[in-house]
């Protein structure tokens, strides 16, 4: 039953030699041969490299018994740079490429003892809300593999939430972390930018991207994340701050009067008014009434223009992808389509472009190459940039009076695969709810609150003020202590039988 421990469990019984790293890693390395064929989690699977590492955490385990993830194996999103293993994005454009060094985050998962088992799927070059849009198919959701995971870590999501990992590393672009983990039933932390080093993620919307965790419990999420945060000389955007230790302040709860007062969480109602399924918003609402019984304060908010979020979150995306992804041309690191004797170097760049790029992300460089044209980009890009300042002035005003801003993860819950894959405008509003944090720079986080009479998962997102992601996994922790859903897992077992 090792899929069921907790990072920190699993941390704990190796630090005490109850158990070995390597029973562990060779339990879930199990558990990921049998499942992943019916869920196409992973697309890396490193297991002669895991188990090494494995092994050396077993011989170093007395020297290395303080290390905060002693033995925990994690998963790591496929746009993450890892030395010496496949770093596709989910795209044919580097489906053979292998980086020479590790990103940041990576460098500080091994520093604190964990051992990397694989890569997860995700949407090609992280541009996506389904998992639909990966180059080497999609990712099913454990709690009903008809239907979509979330994007575009839906990969990592979908690892966590079946127990073929206790953590897993995603990017969050515009809510890639928070909805898929919404949909998979688990939590996802996106940190403030500049708290986790972007050095090594290879870039989609470079004011936009942040790398966080997906875990089952907060607890876990706060264990990691005190590990990735701090800066980094590597990174021009990572931020001088203090790193407090998550972990431990999860126990200064607020709500039994040991910590800062009894929290205030605002309430944006007008944005609840319409396009959420129905239950989706029972489900937020009882969560929110429970928080209210347990000695919360829910305060009415006004943010005039999230409205406004989505439309400007696609512009200033776009616009960076365009940018970040003209490397991309066949010369370096990349494919290259086959030339002919009459090619010249931009047939080359054309051609490999069209065979290896798929058409989520050349749809998205054509939209941003076109709002940054020169007639076009003081209507376009500059004043996405100024609605963005007044989002961000929005929840500044309204982080003044309130802890925490609540709403749903996302309107939805998980679709059935295929169902908006043809129609992108419709997909794009599944990010209605979770763009804002991402043009503002806030932390939020989603956790569990729910399901459906179908049975899937409901999230509830908490933004929080910028850097105060302690009080986000804090509530966080309350609600799974307090509350039934975040218990609940998936049935995997007729999955398992089938392998």
């Amino acid at each position: 039953m090792m899929h069921t421990w907790t990072a920190r469990t699993i941390r704990d019984r190796v630090a005490d030699g109850a158990v070995s790293a390597t029973e562990v890693c060779r339990a879930l390395l199990d558990r990921i041969h049998a499942l992943n064929p019916h869920l196409n989690a992973f697309l890396s699977i490193a297991e002669r490299d895991a188990l090494a590492r494995a092994a050396e955490v077993d011989r170093n385990r007395a020297a290395w018994a303080d290390r905060p993830l002693l033995g925990v194996p994690i998963a790591i999103k496929d746009n993450i740079s890892t030395q010496g293993l496949r770093t596709s994005a989910a795209s044919r454009m580097l489906e053979r490429y292998t980086p020479a060094y590790d990103a940041t985050v990576i460098r500080r998962l091994l520093d604190a003892g964990a051992v990397i088992i694989g890569k997860t799927n995700c949407d090609e070059f992280a541009m996506g809300s389904s998992n639909e849009n990966s180059a080497f198919g999609p990712v099913k959701n454990p709690w009903d593999t008809t239907r979509m995971p979330g994007g575009s870590s839906g990969g990592s999501a979908a690892a966590v939430a079946a127990g073929l990992v206790p953590i897993a590393l995603g990017s969050d672009t515009g809510g890639s972390i928070r909805q898929p983990a919404a949909l998979c039933g688990i939590v996802g932390l996106k940190p403030t930018y500049g708290r986790v080093s972007r050095y090594g993620l290879l870039a989609f919307g470079s004011s936009l991207d942040q790398i966080g965790p997906l875990t089952r419990t907060a607890e876990d999420a706060a264990l990691v994340t005190s590990v990735l945060a701090g800066h980094d000389p590597a990174d021009a955007t990572s931020a001088r701050r203090d790193v407090p230790d998550y972990a431990t302040s999860l126990t200064a709860s607020s709500f039994s009067g040991t910590g800062s007062g009894a929290p205030r969480i605002g309430v944006p109602r007008a944005l609840l008014a319409e396009g959420l399924d129905e239950d989706v918003r029972a489900s937020i609402l009882g969560a929110l009434a429970a928080l209210e019984r347990d000695g919360a304060t829910l305060v009415d908010v006004d943010l005039p223009h999230a409205r406004y979020a989505v439309p400007v979150y696609y512009l200033v995306a776009t616009a960076e992808a365009s940018s970040n992804l003209a490397r991309y041309d066949g010369v370096r690191y990349t494919s290259r389509a086959l030339l002919s004797s009459t090619d010249d170097l931009t047939s080359m760049y054309r051609r490999t472009r069209d065979e290896f790029f798929g058409a989520e992300v050349k749809r998205r460089i054509m939209l941003g190459t076109y709002v940054l044209s020169a007639g076009y980009y003081d209507a376009y890009y500059l004043k996405s940039q100024q609605v963005r300042t007044l989002i961000r002035r929005d929840y500044d005003r309204a982080f003044e009076s309130v802890d925490a801003v609540a709403m749903p993860t996302s309107p939805l819950p998980a679709l059935r695969l295929g169902e908006r894959v043809h129609d992108p405008l419709q997909m794009y509003l599944l990010d209605v709810f979770t763009v804002s944090a991402n043009l503002t720079g806030h932390p939020a986080i989603s956790v569990p609150c729910g399901q459906t009479r179908d049975r899937l998962p409901i999230g509830l997102q908490l933004v929080g003020r910028a850097f105060d992601e302690s009080r986000l996994l804090q509530l966080a922790h309350h609600i799974e202590r307090t509350q039934p859903w975040p218990a609940l897992a998936p049935d995997l077992q007729p999955l398992a039988s089938k392998s």
